[in-house]
């Protein structure tokens, strides 16, 4: 007999215990010392044995609670669609902002989001550092310390702070300065915070008005997106393209559009 299908509430309650106990790993190694255990793309994109412990820990944890389901992680891979009979697949980022981690600057998350048929439905953030923690259910909204989150209600483009972040490649990075340089005349300002999840969320509550980034993988968006949209701030790519690699733009609807526009102008997505 099959068993019935969790909700998005019992996902969140599983996904905000283990990101807890996998966040709290996070920040003892860091207070303990890291080093670089490897690379990835290019020699600045770097691994830290806590990625690869705090992930490992959070594999064996959704092991042991939900052994049917399928993880698909950063530092271990797997994307299987969900386990046999299951539908849900839980897409985890042990250490969004492995380079702030390793400076010890105060922008790094576990990020763990659970998906039912592909439908990203629950996910939360964690702040290593500082214990923040935002979480969404799809239809039950973002919160964070018990309160609900709203997106900003900045309607003008020039007043609006905008965050985003830089890739790896040099070749990439350097279309994306191109861009930057074209469109800071057209905003208030520009952040770069280097944790795609925490970026997300602080559009969430507007603390940044909008965010774009391109390069974003499944396990950058997960749970940092499902909490932007709960919030209210419309998530999408470029000329209708869903929200992905190719980019990612998280803004109130008001705000959308013209930056959407400027940013199709600049061809934000292009590059390498």
């Amino acid at each position: 007999m099959t068993s019935p299908a969790p909700t998005p509430q019992e996902l969140l309650k599983i996904a905000i215990e283990v990101a807890r106990n996998a966040a709290e790993t996070a920040h003892r190694m860091r207070a303990e010392g890291v080093s670089v255990a490897a690379t990835k793309s290019t020699v600045t994109d770097v691994v830290t044995a806590a990625d690869r412990a705090v992930e490992r820990q959070v594999l064996d944890a959704l092991a042991a609670l939900r052994p049917d389901d399928s993880v698909l992680g950063e530092e271990y891979g797997g994307d299987a669609a969900g386990g046999p009979g299951s539908g849900v697949r839980w897409i985890v980022d042990p250490i969004d902002g492995t380079v702030n981690y390793l400076y010890g600057l105060p922008h790094s998350a576990v990020s763990l989001a659970a998906e039912v048929d592909g439908t990203v439905v629950a996910g939360v953030v964690r702040n290593i550092s500082t214990g923040d923690e935002w979480t969404a259910t799809a239809g039950g909204g973002a919160w964070r310390g018990g309160e609900r989150l709203r997106c900003s209600t900045e309607t003008d483009l020039g007043q609006a702070l905008v965050a985003t972040g830089f890739g790896y490649d040099p070749r990439r990075r350097a279309h994306q300065a191109r861009v930057v340089v074209d469109l800071i005349p057209h905003v208030r300002d520009i952040r770069r915070l280097g944790a795609a999840a925490i970026d997300l969320c602080y559009a969430a509550e507007g603390r940044v008005d909008a965010y774009y980034e391109k390069g974003l993988a499944a396990w950058d968006l997960a749970a940092g997106g499902l909490v932007a949209r709960e919030a209210g701030l419309r998530v999408d790519g470029l000329r209708g393209v869903p929200a992905g690699p190719d980019m990612v733009v998280a803004a109130p609807p008001a705000l959308f559009e013209p930056l959407h526009a400027r940013l199709a102008d600049l061809d934000a997505s292009g590059g390498p």
